[in-house]
Formats: C-alpha cells, sequence, structure tokens
C-alpha cells in the first residue's frame, strides 16, 4: 500500500478549464525535477525574501515536530495531466516523510495552469482534513494565485499547515509506556525510604555491641558485660537501585 496520498487539487485557476475524460490513465514515464531542499522552487517566481520565510517555517516545523515540509514550484504540469499527478509523482520519487514515518507534506504550484495540488504523508491524513485543505485553498491559495503572488500564497499555506501540525511528535514513545516505568520507579522509590529510614531508625540493628555480642571482637561470644545479648535478632539486606 502506498505510504502517501494526494488527497486534491486545493486550487484550479486556469483560465480555459479542459473537460474530462473517463479514459484510463498511465503516468507518465516524465523526467522529474531534483530537491532543493525545503523550497524548490523551479518555476523561479519566489522572491528570495518569500523563500527565505517559507524555508523558515519548513525548518522550524520539522524541528518541533519531525514533520517534514515541502513546496515546490514548477513551470507546467506536462507530461502529466494534473498537479495532483505531479505531485504525487515527485512525493513518491523524493521520499518526503520516509524518514519521518509517513509523516510529510508536499505543496506543489503549477505556474502555466493555475494549479496547486496538497500531498500528505497517511499519518498526516488525520491532521490535514479535507476541511482544512479546502479552508487553506480559499483562504490563501486562490487569492494569491489569482493576483500572481505566488511567494505570498504559499508562505501563508505554509504557516497554516504548520499551524496544524504543530502538537504532532514523530517517534515519540506512548504515553502509557512512560507511564507505567514511573509507576514502578515511584513504588521501588517508596520502598527503598521506607526500608532506609526503618534502618536508621533501629540503632540496635547497626550498633557495634552486636558485633560484640557475636564475638567479632574478642572472640568470647559473651561481651564484656556479663552475658550473651540476645532478643535483637534479624538482619536486614537489599539491592541497590540501579
Amino acid at each position: 500500500m502506498s505510504r502517501y496520498l494526494t488527497l486534491l487539487i486545493v486550487c484550479i485557476l486556469a483560465a480555459n478549464p479542459s473537460s474530462s475524460t473517463a479514459s484510463p490513465y498511465e503516468r507518465p514515464t516524465a523526467k522529474l525535477p531534483d530537491p532543493m531542499g525545503y523550497v524548490s522552487d523551479h518555476a523561479k517566481v519566489l522572491e528570495e525574501e518569500w523563500r527565505a520565510r517559507i524555508r523558515s517555517v519548513a525548518q522550524d516545523l520539522e524541528r518541533k515536530t519531525g514533520v517534514e515540509m515541502v513546496v515546490v514550484t514548477v513551470p507546467s504540469v506536462k507530461p502529466f495531466r494534473s498537479a495532483n499527478d505531479y505531485a504525487t509523482a515527485i512525493y513518491e520519487k523524493w521520499g518526503i516523510g520516509s524518514a519521518q514515518q509517513e509523516h510529510g507534506i508536499l505543496v506543489l504550484l503549477a505556474v502555466e495552469e493555475r494549479q496547486a495540488a496538497l500531498t500528505l504523508g497517511r499519518q498526516m491524513l488525520p491532521v490535514i482534513t479535507p476541511p482544512v485543505m479546502s479552508q487553506i485553498g480559499s483562504e490563501y491559495l486562490h487569492p494569491s494565485i489569482e493576483r500572481g503572488h505566488f511567494g505570498e500564497g504559499l508562505y501563508r499555506t505554509a504557516v497554516a499547515l504548520a499551524s496544524h501540525s504543530q502538537n504532532v511528535r514523530v517517534g515519540s514513545p506512548s504515553r502509557t509506556h512512560y507511564k507505567g516505568i514511573g509507576f514502578w520507579i515511584t513504588l521501588f522509590t517508596s520502598i527503598g525510604a521506607i526500608a532506609f529510614f526503618w534502618w536508621i531508625s533501629r540503632p540496635d540493628l547497626r550498633h557495634p555491641y552486636r558485633r560484640i555480642q557475636r564475638g567479632e571482637y574478642w572472640g568470647t561470644g559473651q561481651g564484656g558485660f556479663g552475658g550473651n545479648w540476645g532478643g535483637f535478632g534479624g538482619s536486614t539486606s537489599g539491592e541497590g537501585y540501579r
């Protein structure tokens, strides 16, 4: 099963949309562009300021959450049929999100067709839902692409996607696992503390007179006080906490 899914074209603003056909579609074997980091501006439509802003958002998102977000611009989706198909091909070739356990986000803009597509790793589907994508498309991508403000639109899209993904933590052990360990650590620590305070509250267990009684000092077993000492029996033993 595929590790990713392109859910929908978030905006289509082509001046002369063509009618769709129901004929079977095979992905073209065209050469795809190579990645250029968090921002791959192959269409060369982004000013340096916008590239830097988008890159900063993507870097901060991956540092805090582990989610890998990549923004790509291309001159055209040809020979692919749509931005959706192009985005799926790039996501697969570049392996976006593969090291992040399927927590990948790809935003693709095709300038000539005025199309944008969003591809998500499967683990991001519950986070970036279709209603979220529809809202991002209508509020940021549609108006910006229509005006030709590609940098602003992609930056605001990146910020919106990062905001919705900020609570994701890639590779974090389950909280249940940590709770189980915390319980046993607390239990053993409490037992050790109780045993220690009990021991220091019993001077008869640590006083050298018991060693005198056993003949460890004079070898008589009688001590020096006119008889055996009894009634203080018992000993303690334990393991150190590691």
